[in-house]
């Protein structure tokens, strides 16, 4: 089971920020105003700590979720973020996350085969929870929809780009 020391420090970046990419792939599908960004900006947070709690987690995301818990874990995390998204218009940030978890579980893929399933799992369920998280189309919380047609097809998107299915 792969850790930290099995990749590059710019191959780790990669990979922990995969996880973040996940929800504002999501995120940047449809727009949720100010209240679903707060709603989908948490259960992305819940979802990625939970693999420190769940039995089931691989090594490899429990050594995402403990960099992440450092400051200089964030602050790397943060930075690959930032500079993979910033400058980027609104339509360009699904696509400039999509193709950043493609990258991210192609490195996984190569440098720690055996945990690359249980990643790229991880990475569709942070996804689907952000997905989640807020009613698109309704007025103040009423009506609408629980995931939208717009966040279907990128939960698809990610699943074709990490070769695996919603």
């Amino acid at each position: 089971m792969a850790n930290k020391a099995a990749f590059t420090p710019n191959e780790w970046r990669q990979v922990v920020g995969g996880v973040f990419m996940a929800g504002f792939a999501i995120t940047a599908a449809d727009p949720s105003g100010l209240w679903g960004l707060l709603k989908e900006t948490f259960a992305s947070g819940r979802a990625l700590m939970k693999a420190r709690t769940d039995q089931a987690a691989s090594e490899l995301n429990k050594a995402i979720v403990s960099d992440i818990e450092t400051a200089e874990g964030r602050t790397a995390a943060q930075d690959f973020v930032k500079g993979h998204l910033q400058g980027a218009k609104r339509d360009e940030i699904k696509q400039r996350a999509i193709d950043a978890l493609r990258s991210a579980a192609t490195v996984v893929d190569q440098k720690a085969p055996a945990d690359g399933a249980a990643y790229k799992a991880w990475l569709l369920h942070i996804a689907n929870t952000v997905a989640e998280a807020a009613k698109e189309g309704g007025l103040l919380g009423f009506g609408g929809v629980a995931v939208s047609d717009a966040e279907k097809a990128t939960l698809a998107e990610i699943a074709t780009a990490l070769g695996t299915r919603v």
